[in-house]
């Protein structure tokens, strides 16, 4: 692999030098910095950018060269993070990862999709306090071509090559995230920024670099791993990035996912053809790491570097991504006493927050079964979010439409893994019950659809099921490629969904089928539902601007965008009533949905072990517990 710089004045006499760099990746950490879990109030969670850090000393002691980056993501996602977009949370201090990152001595950082999930101001305060700089080259201010940071940077560094002689290497870092965040983020971001295609913009840029003085140009690029076809405005486009004449290595993120996966070295022929090698540790034959999700791993890529004629080339590579806990049950990484001192303060004024009681439920509330059976929690924000757009909406001329809302369960495991998942007993709520029932900071949506668009918008949401061949035995239920929380439940229908139909759309939103019909006896008020009839859907802003595999919504269809985040709508409900029992009564009764009964069928449910000491909900859906996974989760049979 070469570096493709035009060799200029080339040095013809000069012996080849040969010097490793190794360069180390953290990635959608999420604010998980303390091996602690805020929900549970327990300290027990077996990743977070403590327990990585003791692998980056640790890699740092083993190579003489390294550099660290941070891939995105690291600044929304845990209480301790979202106190500081909160006034009256008690912390007036630094972002608390900018902290941890600053006490780890990161050389460069970029921007993920969350990272705007509070606005600009609230960013550009977290910035301000990094000594390190950040890049992010496809978003600009406005309409204009001013960057909303250095779009690329150009560290220059003294390495030591193999002899032990000190040798310069200016490093080009390109920072990328996916266009997609002025629609996820539109309340923000709308007339704010432009974001452009993620492809083109690194395509433009290498060569600029390159003739800048850089070396070897890296790509810190949060986008997830995608076989398909490359295209425009492509929200995983690692593969086609890494094919980039010029590119040296390329540290991936966003989808959450590891690369290269050990387990699939053996198994990735239909991968292999479009580039991806987790044997070699290389899309497009470039090395690359993708390093988990809330510092569950630490990425590795170590570079052999051969300068001949003046021109660094890289001739060597590996690639790895190390884990804080080897499998599930055993012993993690210890935490670094170092970073855990540079967050205590903010620590504790995050659990003295999340304490505080405001409420009480009536009933335990848990996401165990919420692919598989009505859920009273959703069934609870839901609840919630129609009175909030119905108050809204009181004296404007969509006031007198039917109002509905949707929603999903916002914990159901997947690749966040068997703790993935909310429990909160029966008795006393506090805001850390609430904070983990509606884990991200979306806000409140009105639009205008009609029955056939509400009928579209469920099929959408069903995708996240596999196909069921009738009489199958413990299949699976889930297709796992798709998040559970893409599964909207719309309150105020009733309907069932046919498992042995295929889906309508793939993940991304892309029509499979317009014959595909999964969602079947679909009521409104016990009558079949109009086509054609005007309604209200209340629904979150990230799913009501094209999040997940639903459709931007057409001009004139928003009825109205709130400014308050659904979490503290939700509080501000227990601050006024102190209970939840109004919102929970009838909480399975009518039912919103079920799947069509398919007899002789059975199903397997992978879920938390949580589930265990609610005997009741499992015998409720017939379910048999199977035991324990690798990764931890209970299999459950269900009869379908």
């Amino acid at each position: 692999m070469t570096s493709e710089r035009p060799r200029t004045e080339p040095e013809t006499n000069a012996p080849t030098v040969v010097a490793q760099l190794r360069l180390l990746e953290t990635t959608d950490l999420h604010a998980n910095l303390m091996p602690f879990d805020y929900f549970s109030d327990a300290d027990n969670q077996p990743f977070g950018l403590a327990r990585t850090a003791t692998l980056i000393r640790a890699a740092r002691a083993e190579a003489r060269n390294v550099m660290l980056f941070d891939n995105g993501d690291a600044l929304q996602g845990t209480p301790l993070a979202d106190i500081t977009a909160q006034e009256g949370s008690g912390w007036d201090g630094p972002h608390p990862v900018i902290s941890a990152m600053n006490a780890l001595g990161y050389d460069a950082a970029t921007l993920g999709n969350h990272e705007f999930n509070f606005g600009l101001r609230w960013l550009a305060r977290a910035l301000g306090t990094a000594q390190f700089p950040v890049t992010c080259a496809n978003i600009k201010l406005g309409m204009a071509e001013t960057a909303l940071l250095p779009p690329y940077l150009l560290l220059r560094r003294q390495i030591y090559d193999d002899m032990g002689a000190a040798q310069n290497l200016t490093v080009g870092v390109i920072g990328l995230v996916p266009a997609q965040i002025t629609t996820w983020d539109q309340g923000h971001l709308q007339g704010r920024l432009t974001s452009l295609d993620m492809i083109e913009t690194a395509r433009d840029l290498v060569p600029h670099l390159q003739a800048e003085g850089a070396d070897i140009v890296i790509l810190l690029a949060h986008t997830g791993i995608d076989a398909g076809p490359p295209h425009r405005f492509m929200e995983n486009a690692a593969v086609p990035l890494a094919a980039i004449p010029g590119v040296a290595a390329i540290l991936t993120g966003h989808s959450h996912s590891i690369f290269p996966h050990p387990g699939k070295i053996s198994n990735q022929r239909h991968e292999a053809d479009r580039g991806i090698d987790h044997a070699a540790g290389t899309l497009s034959g470039t090395p690359t790491v993708m390093a988990g999700s809330r510092g569950s791993h630490l990425g590795v890529v170590d570079l052999t570097l051969e300068r001949r004629a003046g021109v660094w080339d890289v001739t060597g590579h590996r690639s790895e991504a190390r884990p804080v806990q080897a499998t599930p049950g055993t012993a993690p990484t210890a935490p670094d006493a170092e970073m855990l001192r540079a967050v205590a303060p903010a620590h504790k004024v995050t659990r003295q927050l999340v304490s505080a009681p405001i409420g009480h439920t009536p009933i335990a509330l848990h996401s165990y079964l919420a692919l598989v059976r009505p859920d009273p929690a959703v069934r609870l924000i839901n609840r919630i979010q129609h009175q909030v757009a119905a108050r809204a909406l009181r004296g404007t001329v969509d006031a007198d439409l039917p109002l509905l809302s949707a929603t999903p369960s916002f914990k159901t495991g997947g690749r966040g893994g068997a703790d993935n998942y909310f429990d909160i007993p029966a008795g006393p709520i506090a805001l850390r019950h609430v904070a983990n029932l509606y884990i991200f900071p979306n806000k409140l949506c009105a639009l205008r659809v009609t029955g056939a668009d509400l009928h579209d918008w469920l099929e959408r949401s069903v995708i996240c099921f596999a196909q069921i061949t009738p009489g199958a035995q413990d299949a699976a239920l889930h297709d796992p490629d798709i998040p559970g929380h893409d599964f909207d439940v719309i309150e105020g229908l009733t309907y069932e969904i046919d498992l042995t139909q295929p889906a309508r759309y793939d993940r991304l939103g892309k029509l499979l089928g317009a014959d595909h019909t999964r969602i079947h006896n679909l009521l409104y008020k016990g009558r079949p539902l109009d086509p054609n009839a005007p309604f209200i859907l209340a629904t979150n802003s990230y799913r009501a601007f094209g999040g997940g595999a639903f459709p931007k919504p057409d001009r004139g269809a928003v009825a109205y965008q709130g400014s308050t985040l659904m979490r503290d709508e939700i509080v501000n409900y227990l601050s006024d009533c102190g209970d939840l029992t109004p919102l929970l009564e009838g909480a399975y009764d009518p039912p919103t949905w079920r799947f069509t009964p398919q007899p002789g069928t059975s199903v397997l449910h992978c879920t938390g072990p949580g589930l265990r000491a609610y005997p009741d909900d499992i015998a409720s859906v017939g379910g048999q517990d199977l035991g324990l996974s690798p990764s931890g989760f209970i299999g459950l049979r269900i009869p379908l």
